[in-house]
């Protein structure tokens, strides 16, 4: 006998409890059926959807089981659709049928179909199906040209959009130049140089583009769309700078922006301003003065939000910084000559046309003769092309490296900068470092951090002083600030020295404020012995010598000595006799005249004290002219005494004879 394993048992056990479960859930659901007929009724026009349901599933299952041949399941009401779709993939997936179809809109067809289908259409350029696979050629291309191009790749750019068909593609080229202007705002001056470049070679793709952007500024100006009206001022503002748009345009916009003001056209009018401020400040600057006489009304008003009034006053001190920061063209984009730039003349009130069609491919009967006529206006253009004469410099140039790199080892390149760059930079931190101090400690501690080339030490002077004339009023700050350079190091002494010769010979070109604050700068460094007094000895005053300008820059600079050292000490330092050789100018002897002007001049400001020995001398000069003319009477006198002496002996002389 066989005993049974544990695991047997524990097989058996667990039948025997299914059974008597299955049993019992019999007789509950029989039960259950009997007592709830009801709900069963109910069910059974719910199963009945169901089963409809079902047996069509069961239908179309069966029908894809049958077509085995296909494969394809066709879903209803698109069989003539499908139809097409079968017959172009099996007649191309042969490749001895040699009927021609055309592609069928909305068909799927694999890439290699396709790969074969471009090999058998390109025997035929004159197709309409060749035509349609150049024309997604060209908008692939210059999709990915305007893409890629930025300030440093420009000009090469610019030789590979040439090559592209811009005549055929205009449409593409406007549409994928704002799309990527919309994208990425940062690169709208890249954008605008690479416009300009086209513009002088078609001008209707320009125009084109201008015309596409105008439209756009109205439609989201009536929409109210700021994001995109304020791409699109941009744009424009650097089209006008590029000189492809008038300035025309740019008044008429900031017209209708601030006609009735609002929080949003308002930031659009500051930030189009900031943008092609310093070219109308240029070509135009009485409307674009008008139009800061319309942003002053609008702080006056004061309703508008305080964000928008804190940037009208932003826009106030780039306008006195002449907007710097802010060029209308940076150096590297200005790529077209002023003889070869044309400008479109379109008003915002004109009818203009968008030409949509040109964005979408139309078969062209004279494809191939307009293709070669393309190709023959490129080899013009890119022959007189100068960028083409770069890049094939370069290609040269590259060429003999390679052959001769032994003798390139030994000499080296010397890059000069045409551009002054780097000075700007030097002076943008010079500016940046200055302003954002709170004293002149920490200026002066920062502004020595700073590493400047040999021959740069000028630059930080001219900065100081720029800064210190730009004040509204005299800050002792650059006071101190430039006493404390010209303590530290000679160079910067005498560097402020050259500064008072070159301020005092411009000094009619200053406005009264910078000439006030200037005056009050250079009386600080005197004050303070900073600056050495023989800087004095460049003022000449004479009635002949002096402008309205300089009297006045005299008259501010001694008044504000008086009150640095007091009128005494003033006049004692002016009294030094070992340094009365460089006080001539301001006190002159020479002529009597040139004496009385310098007198009243220093008493009409209320400084006669300092005048009390060019007084006396005034007072004794008769006296002194007439003891020299009798000296000089004596000399001649006395020489013609000696002259007859002699003539008397020789007289003699001849009758001894």
């Amino acid at each position: 006998m066989v005993k049974k394993g544990h695991n047997s048992v524990r097989r058996d056990k667990k039948r025997r409890r299914d059974d008597d479960d299955r049993d019992r859930n019999s007789s509950e659901s029989y039960s259950d059926k009997e007592i709830s007929k009801s709900k069963v009724d109910r069910r059974s026009e719910i199963d009945g959807k169901e089963k409809r349901r079902f047996l069509d599933r069961v239908r179309d299952l069966d029908n894809f089981s049958n077509n085995s041949k296909k494969r394809h399941w066709k879903p209803k009401g698109d069989e003539d659709r499908w139809r097409n779709s079968y017959a172009l993939i099996n007649n191309y997936a042969n490749p001895n049928n040699g009927a021609k179809l055309v592609r069928s809109e909305g068909a799927y067809i694999p890439p290699f179909i396709l790969a074969r289908m471009m090999k058998k259409e390109v025997e035929d350029k004159s197709s309409v199906e060749y035509q349609r696979l150049t024309w997604d050629a060209l908008k692939k291309s210059i999709n990915g040209i305007v893409n890629k191009v930025n300030a440093a790749n420009i000009k090469h750019i610019v030789t590979e959009l040439f090559k592209e068909n811009l005549i055929r593609g205009r449409g593409l080229f406007c549409r994928y130049c704002m799309k990527s202007q919309m994208a990425c705002p940062a690169f709208t001056d890249v954008f605008s140089a690479l416009v300009a470049v086209v513009n002088t070679k078609f001008p209707e793709v320009g125009e084109l583009l201008l015309k596409r952007i105008v439209l756009q500024l109205k439609r989201s100006y009536k929409r109210n769309d700021k994001n995109q009206l304020l791409a699109t001022t941009k744009f424009i503002a650097h089209l006008v700078n590029q000189q492809v748009a008038h300035e025309i345009i740019a008044l008429e916009l900031l017209t209708v922006l601030l006609e009735n003001p609002t929080d949003d056209s308002v930031e659009v009018a500051v930030g189009f301003v900031t943008e092609c401020g310093s070219f109308l400040q240029d070509i135009s600057p009485q409307g674009l003065h008008g139009i800061f006489e319309r942003f002053r009304g609008i702080l006056h008003e004061g309703q508008i939000d305080k964000r928008v009034q804190y940037l009208i006053e932003g826009l106030y001190a780039i306008r006195k910084a002449q907007f710097q920061g802010h060029p209308a063209v940076r150096p590297e984009l200005d790529l077209v000559d002023q003889e070869d730039q044309l400008t479109h003349d379109i008003s915002l009130d004109d009818t203009i046309e968008e030409e949509t069609t040109l964005d979408i491919f139309k078969p062209d009967p004279q494809f191939l003769d307009n293709e070669k006529k393309y190709e023959e206006l490129v080899k013009n253009i890119l022959g007189d092309d100068s960028v083409q004469d770069a890049a094939s410099s370069d290609e040269s140039s590259d060429n003999e490296e390679d052959e001769d790199s032994d003798e390139e080892e030994e000499e080296k390149m010397t890059i000069n900068d045409e551009t002054e760059t780097n000075l700007v930079n030097l002076r943008r931190t010079i500016y940046l470092t200055i302003m954002s101090s709170v004293d002149f400690e920490e200026a002066g501690h920062k502004l020595l951090k700073i590493k400047l080339e040999p021959g740069q030490e000028m630059e930080l002077c001219i900065m100081l002083l720029e800064c210190c004339s730009q004040e509204r009023t005299y800050l002792r700050f650059y006071g101190l600030l430039g006493q404390r350079f010209c303590m530290i190091h000679k160079i910067h002494q005498e560097n402020f020295d050259k500064s008072f010769v070159q301020q005092y010979l411009m000094i009619h070109r200053l406005e009264t404020n910078k000439l006030r604050n200037v005056a009050k700068f250079f009386a600080h460094l005197l004050a303070t012995d900073a600056l050495p007094w023989q800087a004095l000895s460049y003022i000449r005053l004479t009635e002949d010598d002096t402008t309205s300008s300089s009297r006045i820059f005299i008259k501010i600079l001694f008044q504000e000595l008086s009150e640095h050292l007091g009128i005494r000490l003033l006049n004692e330092r002016l009294s030094d006799p070992l340094m009365q050789t460089h006080f001539e100018s301001i006190f002159p002897k020479d002529n009597p005249r040139n004496t009385r002007f310098s007198i009243n001049f220093f008493t009409s400001i209320g400084l006669g004290g300092i005048t009390e020995n060019l007084r006396e001398y005034l007072k004794n000069m008769p006296r002194l002219i007439m003891q020299q003319e009798n000296v000089s009477d004596s000399d001649e006198s006395g020489s013609s005494e000696s002259e007859s002496e002699r003539m008397v002996s020789r007289k003699k002389r001849r009758r001894r004879d």
